[in-house]
């Protein structure tokens, strides 16, 4: 009897078993992000629009996207949380970064950008002014 059809049979069936489980864990995670929404939180919609919850009663949540404009929506459209931006309490100066010393790593103020092309080096004796090779003769 050849077994190797029972063993191509038996990792496709755990294969599948894998996926499944996988879509079934973030499927309770959505169920679960949806039934514990707050007024207050930023959401986006699976169609893009973006808002902050105003109500949430049994499947209905009503989203205001800009003040005064509210729309109400089914839960199941709510597609994720947006995390509010991180707000930097002073953007540092170029003067005031740290600097390490590591390779590859040019201190502030130290690199110099030509302007001109006089830094490039002079085209070779078997290149032309444009750089392209010159015809033998």
């Amino acid at each position: 009897m050849d077994y190797s059809f029972l063993i191509i049979l038996a990792i496709g069936l755990g294969a599948m078993f894998l996926l499944s489980s996988r879509q079934r864990k973030a499927q309770r995670q959505q169920l679960s992000f949806r039934d514990n929404l707050q007024p207050g939180q930023e959401v986006m919609t699976g169609s893009g629009m973006y808002g902050t919850v105003v109500e949430v009663e049994d499947d209905v949540v009503t989203l205001e996207s800009t003040p005064g404009n509210r729309s109400r929506w089914i839960k199941a459209a709510i597609a994720r949380l947006v995390e509010p931006p991180v707000e930097e309490d002073e953007v540092e100066d170029e003067g005031d970064a740290e600097w390490r010393d590591e390779p590859g790593a040019v201190p502030p103020g130290l690199i110099d950008v030509p302007d001109d092309l006089s830094s490039l080096q002079p085209p070779r004796d078997d290149e032309g002014p444009d750089g392209r090779k010159k015809p033998q003769q």
